[in-house]
C-alpha cells in the first residue's frame, strides 16, 4: 500500500532542522509532500515563491519528496492529495501543546488523518526559522543553521548576510 505523508510548514526560511525531518520522513513514506503554507496569519520574511524555490533546491536529491504550496485547510489539502499522515517536528515541550491542539483539530476535520511527530536530531533541536530570521535582520551568520543551498540562495537574493 502506497503511503503519502505531508510535512506542512511555512519554512520561512528552510532550516537544517526542517531538512533533518524531511530526510527522515522521506525514508519512512513512499511519498512525502512538503507543503508550504501561504500563511494568512504570519507575515513571512520570504515570499511564498522563494520559500518553495529554497525547498525545491534543498530537496532535489530526495526523489520521494514533492514540494507544493497551499492556502486551504491542511486537512482538506491532505484529503485532496490522498495523504493520510501528517508529519510534524517537535523540538521541545513548548512545541507539544500547540502541536497537540493542531493534531486534534485536523483529526476532527478529517478523521482518517493521523499525525506523527518526529524529534529533530540533537544538533538541530534549537534551530527555528524565527531565530534565523532574527539573525538575518541583524546581519548575522546563518550558514551553520540552514542547508548550504539555502544560504547561497539568501545571499544572492537578499544581500543580508
Amino acid at each position: 500500500m502506497h503511503k503519502t505523508a505531508i510535512y506542512p510548514g511555512t519554512f520561512d526560511p528552510l532550516t537544517n532542522g526542517h531538512m533533518d525531518i524531511i530526510r527522515r520522513a522521506s525514508m519512512i513514506f513512499d511519498t512525502l509532500i512538503v507543503a508550504v503554507a501561504k500563511s494568512a496569519t504570519k507575515e513571512p520574511m520570504f515570499p511564498l515563491s522563494e520559500r518553495e524555490e529554497m525547498l525545491r533546491l534543498a530537496t532535489r536529491e530526495c526523489p520521494s519528496v514533492r514540494v507544493e504550496s497551499f492556502d486551504t485547510l491542511l486537512a482538506d489539502f491532505a484529503q485532496e492529495r490522498g495523504a493520510c499522515i501528517l508529519v510534524r517536528g517537535l523540538r521541545a515541550v513548548s512545541d507539544f501543546e500547540y502541536e497537540l491542539q493542531m493534531g486534534y483539530a485536523n483529526a476532527s476535520l478529517n478523521p482518517a488523518l493521523e499525525t506523527i511527530y518526529l524529534m529533530p536530531s540533537l544538533q538541530n533541536a534549537f534551530i527555528s526559522s524565527s531565530v534565523i530570521r532574527s539573525i538575518l535582520l541583524h546581519k548575522g551568520k546563518i550558514s551553520h543553521l540552514v542547508p548550504p543551498v539555502v544560504c547561497e540562495y539568501i545571499q544572492k537574493r537578499r544581500s543580508c548576510m
